[in-house]
């Protein structure tokens, strides 16, 4: 044979070996991440490919699916029942612009192609499973009063049980419709919501932490009774007022200059929100005692499942004296989610142990056979039932004779607790509002843990308080909740 054909016909194997090698390669190798590719457009056509699975409150559903209509490929959309109620819940799940919230964590069950909706056969074949079910903890008389009482307010809203760790509502306002981004030609509308800058699509209630004001003296208080810093709530501090912050010539006054509040005893400076007592208690205990307490009750935790992911709230590390003092009102650098202050109370009414709060109890399959299951009170123990029982008469006499006193519920026993966070350079701008509280009914033995946020309600500055702004929408939901 001619050298140069031999030659080429050696080459032109080993370039047809080379090609059954790479498709080799492909075949058994890379088809898993090429299907699973989010530019593959054949998953995202799978995935609308018939009616996605529900999301169920109460034992309805809020989510639904309808045909899309011509000029897409995608044959189902998402559609949503009372979508601007539940959207904090839900998320959103769209066909241009992904997922978010429980439709983004699980998708591959609401459209069928989770593993676990498959029998061995399916498995084999990839054969599309009918999609199943996530059925939440929501209850919606709660989630009502939340977002009605909120209104046009930009705010957000938690209730759990404490007992159990449910969460009974989650509201953010402002909110939006999910449906009117679900389908691939909703451009203006996605546009208009990106752009609104009142942020509707942020959930406000796990996700934008911001400073909890005179919310976080009840933490700064649990730590000084752990610590016998302080006997009981009914022992008198060693607390001047005015009190200068350490090592500054910068006063720590408060909001009622005729408060009882020097000397105060915990209770007192509760009742009255003293910050020269909580300022000098937190520096007397020091930062590190402080953010252990903080830490006990979830600060600090950016591993915050319930299952969305909550934004972690923080206690600072790394500050003076002065600055550790500003931390024991809600001030400097600490921030909370509605979630985070509503676990703080949850914990203070459960006696001292908190469970870990959660908003989906169990997903199942199109039978109905349960996928996953989220038990109720999983619990750890934050501070002792003696320091808890204390905690709890101080919040009561806050609602009864002091700040709190728009939480009340006829015939319930309600503690709180107001804040109002200042914010801005030189604190130029209109304060948050805060309240945090628990409700116990004595005849049915049904309670609640609440936490409220108001963070731009159009009031003038001097009209902003928890009590005035936060504390009507936990009483609704409070009161919602022991029905």
């Amino acid at each position: 044979m001619n050298k140069t054909i031999r030659n080429t016909s050696v080459f032109v194997l080993l370039l047809v070996l080379a090609l059954l090698g790479r498709a080799t390669w492909v075949q058994a190798y890379e088809a898993r991440a090429l299907a699973d590719d989010r530019k593959n457009r054949r998953n995202t056509i799978a995935q609308y490919a018939q009616p996605l699975g529900n999301i169920v409150v109460a034992g309805s559903p809020v989510t639904g699916s309808e045909r899309s209509g011509g000029g897409t490929d995608l044959e189902y959309r998402r559609t949503y029942t009372d979508g601007e109620l539940y959207a904090a819940v839900t998320g959103y799940g769209s066909q241009a612009y992904g997922a978010t919230q429980l439709e983004g964590i699980y998708a591959d069950v609401l459209d069928g192609t989770d593993d676990r909706l498959k029998n061995p056969l399916d498995a084999v074949t990839r054969k599309q499973q009918e999609p199943g079910t996530v059925l939440t903890t929501i209850d919606p008389a709660v989630q009502k009063a939340a977002y009605r009482a909120l209104g046009n307010k930009k705010g957000a809203a938690v209730a759990v049980d404490p007992a159990s760790g449910r969460i009974l509502a989650l509201a953010s306002t402002p909110s939006y419709d999910p449906s009117r981004i679900s389908g691939t030609n909703d451009g203006a509308a996605w546009q208009e919501l990106t752009g609104d800058e009142d942020k509707p699509l942020v959930n406000r209630a796990l996700r934008q932490p911001l400073p909890p004001g005179s919310t976080f003296k009840l933490v700064v208080a649990a730590a000084a009774l752990e610590d016998g810093l302080y006997r009981s709530v009914d022992t008198a501090t060693e607390s001047p007022d005015p009190y200068t912050l350490p090592h500054t010539r910068t006063v720590l006054r408060n909001e009622n200059a005729s408060a009882p509040c020097e000397n105060a005893t915990i209770r007192t400076a509760l009742r009255y929100s003293c910050n020269n007592v909580f300022g000098k208690m937190a520096a007397d205990l020091g930062q590190d005692k402080v953010r252990a307490m903080a830490e006990k009750f979830g600060f600090n935790d950016a591993g915050l499942d319930v299952p969305v992911r909550a934004y972690a709230s923080v206690y600072p590390s790394g500050m003076d004296p002065a600055q550790t003092a500003l931390s024991g009102i809600g001030q400097f650098d600490v921030t909370a989610t509605p979630l985070q202050m509503a676990m703080v109370s949850a914990a203070i009414a459960n006696d001292g142990l908190l469970a870990a709060p959660h908003m989906v109890s169990e997903v199942v399959d199109s039978d109905g056979d349960p996928l996953a299951s989220f038990e109720d009170g999983d619990t750890r123990r934050i501070v002792s039932s003696s320091t808890a029982g204390q905690l709890r008469s101080a919040m009561v006499t806050v609602v009864e004779r002091g700040t709190g006193t728009n939480a009340a519920v006829a015939g319930a026993e309600v503690g709180g607790k107001t804040g109002t966070a200042q914010h801005g350079e030189n604190n130029s701008k209109t304060p948050y509002a805060w309240f945090t509280s628990y409700a116990k009914d004595p005849s049915t033995g049904k309670q609640v843990a609440v936490a409220v946020m108001i963070e731009d309600s159009g009031a003038a500055r001097s009209e902003v308080s928890g009590n005035g702004l936060a504390a009507p929408v936990a009483q609704k939901m409070m009161a919602a909740a022991l029905k």
